[in-house]
């Protein structure tokens, strides 16, 4: 239902609620009937399960293969079942190493459950009480003030100048000013996830102002809960190096199958018309010493080692492997979407520009005008705007708590929607009473009368209202935020603190222009990463403007056209999408299913593709990627759990030096596989000459001997190798590409 498109009495009458909310009786009716409002857990898989998945690997299987034969040969000959015995031990370590690995399971469900708030505010029988969240049902009426975090979906009711987080849901790097009147749309278009303003969704937190919501949605039946089910619904899929494995072992099983029917025929061939049980056992011997000779029993041993040691050197580059097999899949990674908001930027709202006239005036005038304040660290806590204003301040010499004990705030107007500005005032030590205004440049600026050229206030010409107002453009132009500060000197305290009293002649100071500035390493590895033949693309829940800006800087486009948004977005069917992803790397304004899409279609063109992201919003399409970097620092439970791999700085440069490595640890484990083949192959030519004439050379407990111990430590000197030097300068190697491409078979 879109209850934000309705007008507040609609949607009270839609779900058959009140002002003052639900009788207690209906509540605990309506709970019994929907269920608790809290997100499905889904089954976790057992210590034995996750143990016999890693039996499941086909490396392993042609061990337990091995053991078998070895185990046949041992009950034939009657000699000791050593060389079992040592298989075995082989295929419990690989297992073990396995586990530990992934021991992690997904819990998914249970991290989105546990950003769900614990208690929440409600009205019950027209009395606020506390109850706890998962017994909230649709028709409750809550209240919301700041730090509350939000039960369940809901539709504002009112609100006074209330900002809502929703960076982990939708991308937007600013917290939303909500208000409570019914949205419009244009030609019957729904509206994103982003803009609906008379909404609050699970999972969200307020960080400033208050208000009270009625429950449209609770449960699996939120948008947190479409993200849960999306997440149980996404498929594993396999890694290039699982594919590659999988065929080999197809390639070896054929191999040993036909060298044991070959001999154990032309054996039995040779011995026709004179056959005996006792030459039937011998001939299988051979047969299976043939067997043994061309399964290279070391091969899942060395390349869990090689894995693991790429893990570990990794995790000390900061980037923490949750998946054995993850290593390599980065290394062939051909598209890399990653999340805007505190991955390619710092998730740090920052002044980066001012204009004025005297730019310690204009920082004081922004701090005091403002409620947010300094910890003990000196770090900035409160509305993101209002934190990088006083951060601004304490940059320019001004920690906030020096300038309120110089100037005392007295008096206020808060933020208003429909003002677009706040103000307070401040008695400062000489006893004078000073006000300070900021808010939306345009608005201030009806409001000014003079013009502090840095010296004392001059009258505000109509030339410096148009160079004021120009300023101001070319700073939206460039994604900036643009807030403007004035200031407004009293005679005495004002006899009342309304806006229409205080908000007029004020002296314009300056404007300051913020932004979430990217990552100062962002920018070289994006560049690295085209280097390699990697595409970037950028995803964001931000405006499309300032994701453009954001994008060029970075060098990930050079043209605006390269963008689309999401509601452009929702008119292209899958398959003209799959067709034209190739034209657009930055994508704005997304929703989850967005993100989903896009790396399904990038995926649908055979391309490697790994999806990097931090919010909640980003676990379904990192669970869909190839391979999914999760944020280990600003990144939710949710997408750690769901990620591949997790980066530990949360530095997108991470990610670079994990495909160098990635590729690396594939080179390496081809080289090992080359060798171990080709030493197989050198046994079993060796063991068909020597049966052709008729003599026995190494009996099968000694190849396996040769197999698991000789050859082992060559192969792994091999999985050691340093990279080549080359390495991030070739295009990524084509996801198709065979263990076998590139001359190895000869």
């Amino acid at each position: 239902m879109q209850e934000y498109l309705l007008e507040r009495e609609n949607v009270i009458e839609q779900q058959n609620s009140s002002e003052n909310g639900l009788s207690a009786q209906e509540a605990a009716l309506r709970l019994e009937q929907n269920g608790k409002n809290r997100l499905k857990e889904g089954r976790k898989a057992t210590l034995a399960e996750r143990f016999l998945r890693q039996l499941a690997d086909p490396m392993i299987l042609i061990l337990i293969a091995a053991a078998g034969v070895s185990g046949i040969t041992a009950v034939c000959s009657g000699e000791s079942f050593a060389d079992v015995v040592i298989i075995l031990l082989v295929v419990l370590i690989n297992g073990i190493l396995g586990v530990l690995q992934e021991s992690k399971a997904e819990r998914a469900i249970e991290a989105l459950q546990e950003i769900a708030a614990a208690t929440s505010k409600v009205l019950r029988d027209g009395r606020q009480i506390i109850v706890r969240s998962e017994e909230l049902v649709t028709g409750d009426v809550i209240l919301l003030e700041a730090g509350d975090a939000v039960p369940a979906d809901a539709r504002i009711l009112e609100c006074a100048s209330m900002k809502v987080e929703e960076a982990a849901l939708t991308g937007e790097s600013v917290p939303v000013s909500k208000k409570e009147e019914a949205l419009r749309t244009e030609d019957g278009k729904d509206v994103p996830l982003g803009d609906r303003k008379n909404m609050v969704y699970m999972g969200s937190t307020v960080v400033y102002g208050r208000g009270r919501a009625i429950i449209t949605a609770a449960g699996m039946d939120t948008q947190m809960g479409k993200i849960a089910d999306s997440l149980a619904k996404a498929k594993e899929s396999q890694t290039p190096l699982q594919q590659r494995l999988n065929q080999l072992s197809r390639i070896l099983s054929v191999l040993v199958l036909g060298i044991c029917l070959f001999i154990f025929g032309v054996d039995l061939f040779r011995m026709y018309p004179e056959i005996s049980a006792g030459g039937i056992v011998d001939t299988f011997m051979v047969a299976v010493s043939l067997a043994v000779a061309a399964i290279p029993e070391g091969l899942a041993t060395v390349v869990t080692i090689v894995l693991s040691m790429g893990v570990t050197n990794m995790s000390k580059k900061n980037a923490v492997i949750r998946k054995l097999t993850a290593v390599e899949t980065l290394g062939c990674a051909q598209v890399i979407c990653s999340d805007k908001t505190g991955t390619l930027t710092q998730n740090r709202m920052t002044v980066t520009e001012y204009k004025g006239k005297d730019e310690k005036l204009l920082a004081r005038a922004m701090a005091l005008c403002s409620d947010a304040r300094l910890d003990e660290k000196n770090q900035a806590v409160g509305e993101p705007t209002e934190c990088a204003l006083v951060s601004y301040a304490c940059k320019c010499g001004m920690p906030k708590g020096e300038l309120e004990a110089e100037a005392v705030r007295i008096g206020e107007a808060p933020f208003d929607s429909m003002r677009k500005m706040m103000s307070t005032v401040h008695r400062q030590k000489d006893g004078s009473v000073i006000q300070f205004t900021k808010g939306a440049p345009d608005e201030v600026l009806k409001r000014c009368t003079r013009f502090f050229d840095g010296k004392e206030a001059v009258p505000l010409t109509n030339r410096l209202r148009e160079e004021i107002l120009e300023a101001n453009k070319a700073m939206a132009d460039r994604a900036l935020r643009v807030l403007c500060g004035a200031m407004r000197i009293w005679e005495k305290e004002p006899e009342g603190y309304e806006p229409e009293r205080l908000e007029k002649g004020l002296c314009y100071i300056g404007l300051t222009g913020m932004i979430d500035p990217v990552r100062p390493e962002a920018k070289a590895a994006i560049e690295e990463c085209k280097a390699a033949g990697i595409r970037p693309v950028m995803i964001t829940g931000d405006h499309l403007d300032t994701a453009v800006a954001i994008a060029m800087e970075l060098g990930i486009i050079t043209d605006a056209s390269q963008a689309i948004t999401g509601s452009r977005l929702d008119e292209i069917s899958d398959e003209d999408f799959a067709e034209e992803a190739e034209k657009y790397s930055v994508y704005a304004r997304v929703q989850p299913e967005h993100k989903v899409r896009i790396v399904k279609a990038w995926k649908k063109k055979g391309k490697i593709t790994a999806m990097t992201g931090d919010g909640v919003n980003d676990a379904p399409s990192i669970k869909n990627a190839d391979i999914g970097v999760g944020m280990g620092i600003t990144g939710t439970d949710v997408t750690k759990n769901v990620a591949d791999m997790v980066l530990a700085d949360d530095n997108f440069a991470t990610i670079v030096a994990a495909v160098g490595e990635g590729r690396r640890i594939y080179d390496n484990i081809r080289k090992s596989i080359q060798f171990l083949l080709a030493s197989n192959l050198a046994e079993v030519l060796a063991i068909f000459s020597a049966t052709l004439m008729g003599f026995t050379i190494l009996k099968p407990v000694h190849l396996l001997w040769i197999n698991l111990i000789t050859d082992c430590f060559p192969a792994l000197a091999l999985g050691m190798e340093e990279a080549e030097e080359d390495i991030m300068k070739r295009r990524p190697r084509d996801s198709g590409e065979g263990i076998f491409a590139g001359g190895t078979w000869l």
